[in-house]
């Protein structure tokens, strides 16, 4: 029972904020009558509110319960530094933190040099072929890595879809500390991360993203690592917990699942 009324919240998203019994039944993959049945449950709950027209949507107790995960805990301690990075170079900023085989957004900041993008907190991104996921996928466990590198999806052209290139790439990163992507995931678009540090290793990615068309990213670098160094401090100081990576579901998608285009 508790796994089918996670299938009907999990129905909901960015693009599908408001769901009448029809559509949870079709996303969620149950029975009308089941779903009618576990969204009476969920409303009685505070988990989902029935509004005036008969569709659901996320009550205000699941909120507030989701923001008690490390994951919020992070984007508190972490806010400050991405504030200042965003002041001193102007560009998109992402955190993220691992999400099973993929990256989830945890906050986007949008500065004067911005490029446009659908990443608010709560999205998921690719880890093959963005920096920010690039970063979390050179410090994972084995298990992740190999589910990632079974489905090197294409999102462009530019996509690295060769496993041996993609491990070189990410041996890189392990060296350096600094992951790119340029086009591989968005046209038009580049992005450069770097990693976040706490008392298990790599935690976090911080990225940032520009327009091939503005300011190059490479004179932002020393901010980003420095930003990321600041985050690492601040969360090994404060002994607060990070994020724990969800298992990625059997037969999932081990990639960006409903994410947007970065």
């Amino acid at each position: 029972m508790t796994l089918r009324a996670t299938a009907v919240l999990g129905a909901f998203d960015a693009e599908h904020r408001t769901l009448n019994l029809s559509q949870l039944s079709r996303r969620s993959g149950l029975p009308l009558a089941t779903v009618h049945r576990l969204a009476a449950d969920l409303v009685e709950g505070q988990l989902l509110v029935r509004r005036g027209d008969g569709r659901y949507e996320i009550g205000a107790r699941l909120w507030r319960l989701g923001l008690l995960a490390p994951a919020t805990n992070l984007r508190e301690l972490a806010l400050p530094h991405l504030q200042d990075l965003v002041v001193a170079t102007g560009h998109t900023v992402h955190l993220v933190v691992p999400d099973g085989a993929g990256a989830l957004v945890i906050e986007r900041l949008s500065g004067t040099r911005s490029t446009p993008t659908r990443h608010n907190p709560g999205a998921r991104l690719p880890l093959h072929c963005t920096a920010v996921g690039k970063v979390l996928l050179a410090f994972a466990p084995g298990p992740v890595v190999e589910e990632v590198t079974g489905d090197l999806r294409r999102h462009t052209a530019y996509t690295v879809t060769d496993v041996r290139v993609l491990h070189r790439q990410l041996d890189e990163i392990r060296r350096t500390g600094l992951a790119r992507s340029a086009q591989e995931h968005r046209l038009g678009v580049s992005s450069v991360a770097v990693p976040v540090h706490g008392t298990d290793g790599v935690t976090a990615a911080i990225g940032l993203l520009a327009s091939l068309t503005g300011p190059r990213l490479t004179g932002a670098l020393p901010h980003l690592r420095a930003a990321a160094a600041s985050v690492s401090a601040d969360l090994l100081r404060s002994g607060l917990a990070a994020p724990s990576p969800e298992e990625p579901p059997a037969g999932g998608r081990g990639g960006d699942g409903k994410s947007s285009a970065q």
